[in-house]
């Protein structure tokens, strides 16, 4: 787990190995074990890397990394699971190894399968591969975007990065905010991230499951995964419960696979609870295969005093599996020093502060765990936004969930309803009134034909787990979590348990009063019943109404103060400031006020700090 750069040039174009090396420097935290730097001969490219070690921690795994007929070098921010089957199978076809890292496997996989090497990882990847003798780029994304990449083209570069805003941090960097996405950030925050458009105006996002391919001055970039194509057949007859099992175990078995010390994040809910649980069953096994003997670690998250606070079910979840939990208690939002850490991680906007997860994953690192397995990813997968408590806590996943499912004219006269809705109920502070907004961006797998037998909960899923939710929500942990040196594994994410799932019906998910039936009844008997069967969903936020009717207070008054050129174009500021000096002194923020409130703030803070910074 690492970060990425790079760029090639062509025509009159001149490399500058110093914007590599900013880059580099501004993603330190990604990856805090060092750095490479490979330029061509010919410079018509330098690639870099920060390096996180996580597998083959010795110097024969850094990166850049030349493959072993130095044809091509990679750079490669990520993990491939199911490198020792794709390891052995090479090797048989008489490919040698040199290393006993995932990079190596890759480079041998391109030299072997080319683009078709993507269908054959398991994984979670951003990669770059320079092939020398044709002078040509590949880049790409792994399935379901967990791992981020953003690039500039321009008539004789190509400049890409693992995150957003080092583009405009980089000496002579980016300062272009591209105000449409930020009009639709505060429409919909779920809307953009499955897009390629991004809060800078010349920088575009490579879209999940995607690939590009630059030669000769051109860039293709094309789609190579459809969940769709690779849905299982249904068959009633089958246990689709002991199938369900399988696959969650083996998905849990190889994200174990490391080198060094690995954990989990612990809520007390069910998907964290699961994992934890699965770690402990595996970890009896004898076969070792690569798998980290030292994993007893349970990092948690409490909330003194608040209704989001699960520690005595965290306790329960620990004592069952075996570990000695970690509790790391957050009783405030911080101070504003803290507040600025924690929004600069982010690297976009969001509808919440999100102190708990900064600290939580800050926390890991101090105790010398790099490797957290979480839950991410269950929810949108098997419907727990329908569960008890889910409305209250999640309103803003859910607005207007059933009628914005699909593309074209469906999606776009749900937006319309969306903002006037929002306009009418006084959400909405654009300049320019409920039209403000502009049309919505075209998002990976929105557009997609949805099998006709499909029911209405496994359309919104779909939606929710490739367009909307899911991704906005894997950069914040991708962004927080690689800011202390921490990587997120995620088994339900496994691609095999994700087409696996997606191919039942709606009934295997939900009843109506319970959801990831599916899963409840496959893991009964490894895990405790307290949580395996409980209907309350919490979810891991911040407790915002409570921290902004007390202690962010002050913050907001400080964001909110003096002018701010770029906000106060886009935003109606005086009535803003109006609408929150209302809920400030009445007390009266909750979790739907929070959640359309908090983008204006965060936009704000970061106009603010970029105007001050100039």
């Amino acid at each position: 787990m690492c970060a990425i750069s790079g760029m090639v040039v062509w025509e009159d174009g001149i490399i500058n190995i110093d914007i590599i090396k900013d880059l580099n420097n501004l993603m330190s935290h990604r990856g805090p074990d060092g750095e490479g730097i490979w330029q061509s001969p010919d410079k018509l490219v330098v690639l870099g890397h920060r390096r996180l070690a996580i597998l083959d921690v010795g110097k024969s795994g850094n990166q850049p990394m030349m493959s072993h007929n130095g044809k091509y070098i990679i750079t490669f921010n990520g993990e491939i699971y199911n490198f020792l089957e794709l390891r052995t199978q090479l090797k048989e076809l008489g490919i040698p190894f040199q290393t006993e890292s995932d990079t190596e496997v890759i480079l041998a996989a391109w030299e072997f399968w080319g683009v078709d090497m993507l269908s054959k990882f398991n994984g979670m990847w951003s990669l770059a591969i320079w092939d020398i003798e044709r002078k040509s780029l590949f880049i790409s994304r792994d399935r379901f975007g967990v791992k981020p990449l953003f690039y500039r083209l321009s008539n004789n570069n190509l400049l890409f990065s693992s995150e957003l805003m080092p583009f405009s941090k980089m000496k002579g960097g980016e300062t272009d905010y591209n105000v449409q996405t930020i009009r639709r950030i505060l429409v919909d925050p779920f809307s953009v991230e499955g897009s390629e458009f991004t809060l800078l105006k010349n920088i575009k996002r490579l879209q999940a499951g995607h690939y590009g391919i630059v030669e000769n001055g051109n860039m293709k970039i094309k789609r190579w995964w459809n969940t769709l194509d690779n849905l299982n057949d249904y068959n009633e007859g089958t246990n689709n419960k002991e199938k369900f099992f399988n696959l969650f175990e083996d998905a849990v078995r190889i994200r174990m696979r490391s080198d060094v010390r690995i954990g989990t994040c612990l809520s007390g809910g069910f998907d964290s609870t699961a994992v934890a649980c699965i770690m402990e069953r595996i970890s009896r096994e004898k076969q070792a295969n690569r798998i980290s003997s030292d994993w007893r670690h349970a990092f948690v998250a409490t909330f003194p005093g608040t209704d989001i606070d699960e520690r005595p079910q965290a306790e329960i979840a620990a004592k069952y599996a075996g570990i000695h939990p970690h509790f790391i208690e957050v009783k405030s939002s911080g101070n504003i020093d803290e507040i600025d850490s924690v929004l600069e991680s982010v690297d976009d906007i969001y509808i919440g502060l999100p102190t708990a997860i900064w600290r939580i994953y800050r926390e890991l690192r101090k105790n010398g765990v790099y490797v957290s397995i979480d839950g991410h990813g269950a929810d949108e997968l098997m419907g727990a936004y329908r569960q008890e408590n889910g409305k209250a806590i999640f309103l803003l996943r859910q607005l207007f969930r059933v009628i914005s499912t699909g593309g074209g004219k469906v999606s776009n006269c749900a937006d319309a309803i969306r903002r006037i809705a929002l306009t009418a109920g006084g959400w909405n502070f654009l300049r320019g009134g409920w039209k403000a907004g502009g049309e919505p961006f075209p998002l990976v797998g929105n557009s997609d034909t949805l099998p006709k037998d499909w029911g209405n909960l496994n359309k919104n899923l779909y939606q929710m787990f490739h367009s909307t939710i899911l991704p906005t929500i894997l950069r914040n942990y991708d962004r927080i979590s690689m800011r202390h040196g921490v990587e997120i594994r995620m088994p339900f994410m496994d691609w095999r348990l994700v087409t696996f799932v997606m191919s039942l019906p709606d009934n295997y998910k939900t009843d109506g009063s319970i959801t990831k039936i599916i899963a409840r009844e496959s893991l009964n008997g490894y895990m405790p019943d307290s949580i395996r069967m409980v209907r309350k969903k919490i979810g891991f936020n911040s407790p915002m109404p409570d921290w902004l009717n007390k202690n962010l207070v002050v913050w907001i008054r400080e964001v909110l103060s003096g002018p701010v050129p770029q906000f106060d174009e886009i935003v109606d500021t005086k009535k803003l400031k109006n609408r929150i000096d209302k809920m400030i002194t009445t007390q009266a923020w909750n979790w739907t006020s929070a959640g359309r409130l908090w983008p204006y703030l965060h936009l704000r803070w970061m106009l603010r700090r970029s105007m001050n910074k100039r």
